[in-house]
């Protein structure tokens, strides 16, 4: 099974959606008709549909997508992991087969630490009771925290969102070269190759500025640990839903095809969509 690990859908509110830039081609609706378009030529069965808001309510209209199209394969979400009352709401949502993780917009968190934190711990540590997957959304400076999260918790999968996103811009590898490689040391962090088209010139990036970053993703996590993620459709802010699958599917040809299966769908669907069943005394991994 071919997969897009990662993509977004939405209804279009300015006053929702303040980070879509207005004018921009991200300022309308998305849909799971106009992804579907794009990724039958491409040969993919389907996608995990990642929250753009940090509202339970968008995550509950995701789940209602995946209801109605089973090309939804899973649903990554939002809960507020600091809440008092994350217990009842993992409970009702994670009874939704579809819901496969959660995500928090760390990345706009001013805090650098804020991972460190004990409210976002104790959510975090009630994720694997519930058989649920972390999305790290995070910048290069943020991966000192993300390293120590993962290390406090192995017994949670997290998956790292668009290699964490470099400075592909600037060309910049270091210091998120080697803070890429201390957390893929942690062997229950996967990775995406997803996003990177954005973090270059829009307008005048090139294929061989991705290649020192790519190689370094499947130098430090290994074809076993990463997945193709369109970041659609954000990435048509520089450039198309085949462009950002190709950026992947080009550098990988020289791997064996059992590898370049699993960096295209397989790996993805066993993180996200072979999920350990809830536990049935409500126990929960405790950081150490």
């Amino acid at each position: 099974m071919r997969l897009d690990a990662h993509q977004h859908f939405w209804s279009y509110d300015s006053g929702q959606y303040p980070w879509i830039p207005a004018g921009s081609a991200l300022a309308r609706d998305w849909l799971p008709a106009d992804l579907a378009s794009l990724q039958a030529p491409l040969g993919l069965d389907g996608s995990i549909a990642v929250q753009a808001r940090q509202s339970v309510g968008e995550t509950d209209w995701l789940l209602s997508l995946a209801d109605r199209d089973p090309r939804i394969k899973g649903v990554v979400g939002w809960v507020d992991l600091r809440s008092p009352n994350l217990e009842d709401d993992l409970r009702r949502l994670s009874a939704h087969p579809r819901l496969v993780g959660v995500r928090h917009v760390v990345q706009d968190e001013p805090d650098p630490a804020f991972m460190d934190g004990h409210d976002f711990r104790r959510g975090i540590g009630r994720l694997a009771g519930h058989g649920l997957t972390y999305d790290l959304l995070i910048f290069p400076r943020q991966l000192e925290s993300a390293i120590r999260l993962a290390e406090a918790f192995p017994a949670q999968p997290f998956v790292l969102d668009h290699l964490a996103k470099p400075a592909v811009r600037d060309g910049a590898l270091e210091p998120w070269r080697t803070l890429l490689r201390r957390l893929a040391a942690c062997p229950n962090v996967h990775c995406k190759l997803s996003g990177l088209l954005t973090e270059a010139d829009h307008r005048r990036w090139s294929k061989s500025q991705f290649l020192p970053y790519l190689d370094a993703a499947l130098e430090t996590f290994g074809p076993s640990r990463l997945m193709f993620g369109s970041d659609w459709p954000v990435c048509l802010l520089a450039g198309s839903y085949e462009q950002a699958f190709n950026l992947v599917s080009d550098h990988i040809r020289g791997l064996p095809e059992a590898e370049r299966d699993g960096i295209l769908g397989g790996n993805c669907a066993r993180f996200y969509l072979s999920r350990p069943p809830a536990s049935p005394h409500g126990r929960h991994p405790v950081a150490r």
